[in-house]
């Protein structure tokens, strides 16, 4: 079947990889309601249909921090997603460099900054903090000499959410029988076992390989985001990395206005509002519904990005409506990798540009720039 929308796609990765990869990209925490809020709550949301307005002429690019986007779509930083596609962050940042839209790189991608950055435009890259802060100025130094014009500082993660099917597939705690099943599982799916581990190789954690040589596994790679990211982590530490990065820093993980109003006097670029998309706290308020007030409270001082939940072209205008500078887009490019690679990702992008183009036309909004509230039905 071909694949013309995200749904396509997730069904495509569902069929290619195994279940621990699949489960680890779709899946949420706990009982998993925010992670689907983060979806229903968007559809819940209307775009008011206009007529007769001349759309002859529908203008999608827009500027965050200093460049140019060819529409308000970000690739957002997924953990391994260099497990799902052979060297998939390289591929993924070619895909993004083509559709002119920023590619971010995660600190536990299976693809280095240097490597993608050879494959591509520099990326933005997203930093968790660690424990180890030597090891934190060598990333940082990383991140500046490879060019990477922003930071995107996730701080949602000072604990690792419970992932109930993680457990179950033997991604967090792994034994010889979760091994065993792994490497049956793995040889179930012969197109992704060619792909990726036999010519996908090295398994690592490329960022941070320099100090943790030793995890080769995907269940060492959780154990060391659990022992070595830094649970202390405040807002003092902005602070911080301001020493050590000159470039714009967003705040990656805000949900609540007073969150978003300290990012601003602690000298943040910008925030992203998001829930990890629902791997963590699960039962907190879907991205969507904490949108508006994030923009309402900090939307002159600082750009407002977003996350969680993104499927279509019409969700980005209805974000953009609500407040919102541009998108990150997790899940639905990682499934497309997941899928059909390098190819997968640029047909998703180019999707979302034509159903946010068909959504533009039929709202009556001929620039991105100008989108507002009155883009929506009021509820």
């Amino acid at each position: 079947m071909k694949s013309v929308c995200v749904a396509d796609f997730r069904e495509a990765a569902r069929r290619r990889l195994p279940k621990v990869l699949f489960d680890y990209i779709d899946g949420g925490s706990y009982a998993e309601t925010t992670l689907a809020a983060n979806v229903a709550d968007f559809a819940a949301i209307q775009l008011r249909q206009r007529v007769m307005r001349d759309v002859s002429d529908l203008k999608l690019s827009t500027e965050v921090f200093g460049r140019s986007l060819s529409m308000p779509v970000i690739l957002a930083p997924i953990g391994l997603a260099g497990m799902n596609a052979r060297r998939g962050e390289a591929q993924a940042a070619r895909a993004a460099q083509a559709a002119g839209v920023p590619f971010t790189l995660s600190t536990v991608a299976v693809c280095p900054i240097e490597e993608v950055t050879a494959a591509a435009t520099a990326p933005w890259y997203q930093l968790y903090m660690i424990k180890d802060r030597g090891f934190m100025i060598e990333l940082l130094a990383r991140a500046e000499a490879a060019g990477c014009p922003a930071l995107m500082f996730t701080v949602d993660l000072p604990v690792a959410g419970t992932r109930y099917r993680d457990a179950r597939n033997g991604m967090i705690v792994s034994g010889l029988g979760d091994s065993l099943r792994q490497g049956l599982d793995g040889l179930a799916h012969p197109q992704w076992l060619v792909d990726v581990m036999l010519r996908g190789g090295p398994h690592i954690l490329g960022n941070i390989a320099a100090a943790s040589p030793e995890l080769r596994t995907l269940s060492q790679f959780w154990k060391w985001v659990g022992g070595n990211f830094d649970a202390a982590v405040t807002w003092d530490d902005i602070a911080w990395v301001r020493e050590h990065w000159d470039g714009p820093i967003i705040i990656k993980g805000v949900l609540d206005a007073e969150d978003a109003r300290e990012a601003r006097r602690r000298g943040a670029d910008g925030v992203v509002v998001s829930n990890h998309g629902g791997r963590q706290l699960d039962g907190a308020a879907s991205s969507i519904s904490a949108l508006p007030a994030v923009a309402d409270a900090v939307g002159q001082d600082l750009t407002v990005l977003f996350d969680g939940g993104v499927r279509s072209g019409l969700d980005v205008l209805k974000a953009l409506a609500l407040g919102a500078k541009a998108c990150l887009i997790g899940r639905a490019w990682v499934y497309a990798l997941g899928a059909d690679g390098q190819r997968g990702v640029a047909t998703v992008l180019d999707v979302m540009r034509r159903e946010l183009a068909v959504a533009m036309a039929l709202t009556g909004c001929v620039d991105v720039r100008t989108a507002d509230r009155s883009l929506l039905v009021e509820g």
